[in-house]
C-alpha cells in the first residue's frame, strides 16, 4: 500500500509539471508573437508610430492638453502683440523711454541708392499701389514726392566697422565716424522719428562731418534699409525732411526692392 501511494503521488506531481510546462510554453509563444507584431516592416512601423502617437494623445490628461492649448494661445497673442507694437514703432508712434542708443554696426554692409530705380520706372508699381491703397495722392504725385525724397548723387555706400565710404559718380571718399547720440523728431503729421547721429573723427576731403540714420527702428537692430542725411551742420540736418536718400542692400535688384516697399 505504501508503494502504491507513492506511485500515485509521483504520477500527480509529474502531471502538474506537465501542465505548468504547457502554460510556460504557451506564454512564451504568446510573447514571441507579440514581439513579432511590434517588429514589423517599415510600412508597418509608420502605422505603429501613428497608433502610438494617437494613443499617447488619448492618454494625456485633460489638464495637460489644456496647458498646451493655453500655451499656444499665449504665444500667438504675444507674437501678435509684438507685431502690433513693431508696426506702431515703424509708423512713428512710440514712447521716449523705448528709444535706445545704437552702434554703427547696425548699418554695416554694402548699400545701393533706390533713386536709379525711380528714374528708370522700376518703382512705378510702388506708386500705383500707394495711390490705390492709401488714396492721398495719385501715382504721379507719389512719384514726384519720392523723386525729391530719393534724389542723390551718392549711388552706393559701404559701411565697415567705423569706416563709411561714399561712392559719388564713380569716385569714392572714406571717413571714420563715432557715435554722437540720437535726436527724436516730431513731424507735422503727428508721428515721430529718431535720427541716429555719427560724427566724422578727422576732417577728410569729400566726406561730410555728420551722417544721420533713420530706418524706422528705435533700438539696436540690424537695418534692412535706411534713409540717410549728411552734411557739415548737425542742427541744420535735423530740419531736413524733404530729401532723404534711401538705401537697400546692394545684392537686391529693383524688383526685390519694389516688392519690399509694397510689403511695408
Amino acid at each position: 500500500m505504501k508503494i502504491l501511494f507513492a506511485k500515485e503521488v509521483s504520477i500527480i506531481a509529474i502531471s502538474s509539471l506537465l501542465v505548468v510546462g504547457c502554460q510556460t510554453s504557451d506564454s512564451s509563444e504568446s510573447d514571441s508573437a507579440e514581439n513579432e507584431a511590434t517588429s514589423t516592416s517599415p510600412a508597418s512601423e509608420e502605422s505603429s508610430e501613428q497608433t502610438s502617437e494617437s494613443h499617447t494623445h488619448e492618454t494625456n490628461t485633460g489638464h495637460d492638453h489644456e496647458h498646451d492649448h493655453n500655451q499656444a494661445d499665449h504665444e500667438h497673442n504675444h507674437s501678435h502683440a509684438d507685431n502690433e507694437e513693431a508696426q506702431q514703432i515703424y509708423d512713428g508712434y512710440f514712447e521716449d523711454s523705448q528709444v535706445e542708443d545704437r552702434p554703427l554696426s547696425d548699418w554695416e554692409g554694402d548699400w545701393q541708392s533706390v533713386y536709379p530705380y525711380l528714374q528708370d520706372g522700376t518703382l512705378d508699381e510702388v506708386f500705383t499701389y500707394k495711390a490705390d491703397n492709401e488714396g492721398d495722392m495719385t501715382a504721379e504725385e507719389y512719384k514726384e514726392y519720392y523723386h525729391e525724397g530719393y534724389q542723390t548723387e551718392t549711388d552706393r555706400i559701404v559701411i565697415k566697422e567705423n569706416t563709411v565710404t561714399f561712392y559719388n559718380n564713380g569716385e569714392e571718399f572714406s571717413g571714420e565716424y563715432v557715435y554722437d547720440g540720437y535726436e527724436i523728431l516730431t513731424y507735422d503729421a503727428g508721428n515721430r522719428g529718431v535720427r541716429y547721429i555719427f560724427e566724422l573723427t578727422e576732417e577728410t576731403e569729400g566726406v561730410p562731418s555728420y551722417i544721420q540714420f533713420s530706418d524706422h527702428s528705435i533700438f539696436p537692430n540690424e537695418a534692412n534699409h535706411y534713409h540717410l542725411y549728411w552734411g557739415d551742420d548737425r542742427e541744420a540736418l535735423l530740419d531736413e525732411v524733404t530729401n532723404w536718400p534711401t538705401y537697400y542692400p546692394s545684392e537686391m535688384d529693383g524688383d526685390d526692392i519694389s516688392h519690399e516697399m509694397i510689403a511695408h
